[in-house]
């Protein structure tokens, strides 16, 4: 009988953050303060891995609270239609030399949804002092914003426009395992209540 190992986000040392250009000449920075994940291998095998992650978009907070309101509205999020931001995975490419992987996954944002491809840096596993097993990795990777819709611009005196399309991501993400699944069961899960991803 083939095992999963269940793993889940430990959220005080997990981040989902990211950058944009403003007025082409300085970056803004924002994050998610609320998201969570399903994510399963087989053993502890991360090219295994069958991962479900989901962001509340109405939790983005780029240190303004002017922006961050224009962020949850119809030019952007519109987080009253499109709650949150959703990204799967089962596609984890063998990691090379310096312990690199690459992602494929499909990530939802405002109801379209685009494969995209992120790095992934396996910082390894180990126990923490409390004998409670951790795995480590830093997400990142480039999208365009237009991609999903996310237009909205203004115009700048020097013809330039005031917030970029490319967006940087970068998360880092600590996993707990959170123990033995068995296959057959989570199949049956699958059946009633949607994807294990």
């Amino acid at each position: 009988m083939k095992q999963l190992t269940k793993w889940a986000i430990d959220q005080a040392h997990s981040e989902i953050t990211f950058k944009v250009s403003h007025l082409m000449i300085a970056h803004v920075t924002g994050g998610f303060k609320t998201f969570d994940a399903t994510i399963y291998t087989v053993n502890k095998d991360f090219t295994t891995a069958e991962i479900a992650l989901w962001i509340d978009t109405v939790s983005i907070s780029t240190g303004n609270v002017d922006r961050d309101e224009h962020l949850k509205g119809i030019d952007f999020f519109d987080t009253k239609k499109h709650k949150h931001i959703t990204f799967s995975s089962n596609s984890i490419e063998n990691a090379d030399q310096e312990g690199n992987h690459g992602l494929w996954g499909a990530l939802t944002i405002c109801g379209i949804t685009k494969n995209v491809y992120l790095n992934v840096h396996f910082g390894g596993i180990i126990c923490d002092p409390w004998g409670n097993e951790k795995a480590g990795f830093s997400v990142t990777g480039n999208i365009k914003r237009r991609d999903w819709g996310l237009n909205w611009n203004t115009v700048i005196e020097t013809s330039g426009v005031m917030v970029g399309d490319e967006i940087t991501i970068s998360c880092e993400v600590e996993l707990s395992n959170v123990g033995k699944a068995d296959f057959k069961l989570e199949l049956e899960h699958q059946g009633e209540n949607g994807t294990i991803l």
